[in-house]
């Protein structure tokens, strides 16, 4: 089983994960409420996103003793240790980020300093770095651009699944320390621990896949992030961070700690189901391919939701790999700037330092600038041509210049000019702190996939290491399998429309997958759905993401969730750390689709946030 030795499986028992943390930063009392009112056999920390690997790439350059989730040890565990252990709480955490083996030694000293019997293993494997020239010579290409490898990564980590932390588990760990694997893995290796699925349990993985991608973000999921804040801000002092009560059959329910903030509904989980999944009908993931496109989540009890419906298909051929590079240098500056016609003379400030700038770099043979962006914070400049027009009547705004070059000292030039042109330019201008922009190295991704068997993954417990090599797989994904599945559109009939904004009829959130944006749009009431797919086309929606958007939309329809999942591809100047947009997550972008108005009856007001009077 996965490479495992096999165990009989637990007695038919539901066990309770919970989910405390959705990012390297996130605060440490989501551990500390899930212990001490939680009442969880299990805590599971997601801190790996593409830019937080990016983040720790430069702190190991700096220090070969970092490169970890430093606040997992010293933060999160260090003062719950001794609670943990007496609770019998087992825990799983990628916080092992691009050095585990530095994450588990300082762990494993805190513990032992705590006179403590705690078990820690790792999960080691995803590191490819020793074979990057190997596979440039193989003519890697990126996954999406095409493009070929560039000449020198400073990191290559492969998403590991699930099965090697249910083999650390197996084994008697009581902490798995992983790198990268994919997110939801840390609570799936839970359950094929617990359930002894099997690497041919499609459906069960799918499900497993599911409740982890709903902790995995941690608050997200209880009322963080939420459309409808307004239900949930009275609680946000002591949010409630999530619960995945799981069973051997694969389904499961979503709760919070009794007492805290948040709120668990349909809407609230909903809306992180649908976040960064591309696509829903072959969510492609390394133990199973998931299909969510018949989910349900249905409202059980207060603050209670039963999340069904996952299918799941044989696992794809290959490993995708996250691999990073320096790609030159970039620099953002920040001046605040007010008083009457601002926006225009906001303008006018940005656009003659870059000229100045510009002038000066090539007047040394540095070449121009190869990106800059001017984002004037207060005209809501995210929303481009969608900004109301009273927005440019703003007397005060944030100018934000972000430029890029590929040499530093280009940068540095205009850093200096930033503050030197303080009294020959813009008034009513301050400096919103910080000193002259810090110039930085652009860390950028280059995501390519790799065959399966190139990936060797290693399990250790207490440094020993233990027998694992990974189930040969019978069968792989084949798209043809894949059931077709489609909201129907509404019915013609002679009734009147009445145009209304998105976010009265629907939640909605977004995110990164690279330089794409994943919209999930969810609706209110069952009698929306055709409605909002009649109105939002994927071309309607591209043309509404054109300031942003250079390639193409998409759109998935998800009909158990009541939702539509749009993909807008290059989107986001090429994503985390490289992108100069002001956005470069696509974090904001359900927030500017909600904004946008379609047609629906007048009649069906009844089933809005709040009746619209358009």
């Amino acid at each position: 089983m996965g490479g495992r030795t096999v165990i009989e499986a637990k007695e038919n028992r539901t066990v309770r994960i919970g989910g405390a943390a959705g990012y390297w930063g996130d605060s440490a009392e989501a551990a500390r409420q899930l212990v001490e009112k939680g009442n969880v056999n299990y805590l599971v920390f997601d801190y790996l996103a593409e830019v937080t690997m990016s983040v720790l790439v430069r702190a190991r350059a700096k220090s070969p003793e970092a490169g970890y989730a430093r606040d997992f040890v010293d933060r999160v565990m260090k003062p719950l240790l001794p609670d943990i252990q007496r609770r019998g709480i087992r825990v799983v955490a990628n916080a092992g980020g691009v050095n585990i083996s530095a994450c588990a030694s300082a762990l494993a000293k805190v513990v032992e300093e705590a006179g403590l019997q705690l078990r820690i293993a790792t999960v080691t494997g995803d590191d490819l770095m020793p074979q990057a020239d190997a596979l440039r010579n193989q003519d890697v290409r990126d996954m999406t651009t095409g493009k070929p490898m560039p000449g020198q990564l400073i990191s290559a980590n492969a998403y590991l699944g699930a099965f090697p932390i249910a083999a650390a588990l197996d084994a008697g760990a009581d902490i798995v320390i992983t790198g990268r694997c994919v997110d939801s893995a840390t609570t799936l290796g839970v359950l094929i621990h617990e359930f002894g699925w099997q690497p041919e349990d499609y459906d069960r993985l799918a499900a497993g896949t599911l409740a982890g991608h709903i902790l995995e973000c941690g608050a997200q999921s209880t009322g963080g992030n939420f459309t409808d804040w307004r239900d949930v801000v009275s609680g946000w002092s002591d949010m409630g961070y999530p619960i995945a009560e799981c069973e051997r059959s694969g389904q499961f329910s979503i709760t919070k700690p009794e007492g805290t903030g948040g709120l668990v509904s349909r809407l609230s989980v909903s809306e992180q189901i649908v976040y960064e999944i591309g696509d829903p009908g072959a969510y492609l993931m390394p133990d199973v391919v998931c299909d969510f496109r018949r989910v349900s989540v249905t409202e059980c009890g207060t603050n209670r939701v039963t999340v069904e419906g996952a299918r799941g298909y044989p696992p794809p051929l290959n490993f995708k790999v996250s691999a990073t590079w320096e790609d030159g240098y970039r620099a953002t500056a920040n001046t605040i700037i007010a008083g009457s016609d601002v926006v225009a003379k906001a303008k006018a400030y940005s656009s003659a330092l870059l000229v100045r700038v510009n002038r000066l770099i090539q007047s040394r043979n540095l070449g121009p600038l190869s990106g800059s962006a001017v984002h004037l914070i207060g005209a809501e400049t995210l929303l481009g041509p969608h900004a109301r027009p009273e927005a440019q009547e703003t007397r005060e705004v944030m100018v934000r210049i972000d430029v890029r070059h590929a040499r530093r000292e280009a940068l540095e030039i205009f850093s200096k000019e930033v503050t030197g042109v303080a009294l020959s330019m813009s008034t009513g201008r301050c400096a919103s702190g910080g000193g002259r922009p810090k110039v930085t190295p652009v860390i950028a991704q280059f995501a390519f996939l790799v065959a399966r068997d190139k990936v060797n993954v290693q399990v250790h417990v207490d440094g020993v290491q233990i027998s694992y090599a990974p189930t040969p797989i019978a069968q792989y994904f084949d798209p043809a399998q894949m059931a077709q599945l489609s909201i129907a559109l509404p019915v013609a009939a002679e009734v009147e429309l009445v145009q209304v904004p998105l976010i009265e009829l629907a939640v909605a959130r977004s995110g990164d997958k690279g330089d794409s944006v994943n919209v999930g749009v969810v609706a209110r009431h069952p009698d929306l759905l055709p409605w909002l797919k009649q109105g939002l086309t994927a071309e309607r929606v591209g043309a509404w993401f054109s300031h942003v958007m250079r390639g193409t939309a998409t759109r998935y329809d998800m009909p158990g969730l009541l939702s539509l999942n749009f993909v807008l591809a290059n989107a986001l100047d090429g994503g985390g750390t490289s992108s100069l947009y002001l956005d470069g997550q696509g974090k904001t972008y359900a927030q500017q689709l909600l904004a946008m108005c379609i047609e629906v009856p007048k009649s069906m007001l009844v089933h809005a946030r709040r009746e619209s009077t358009s």
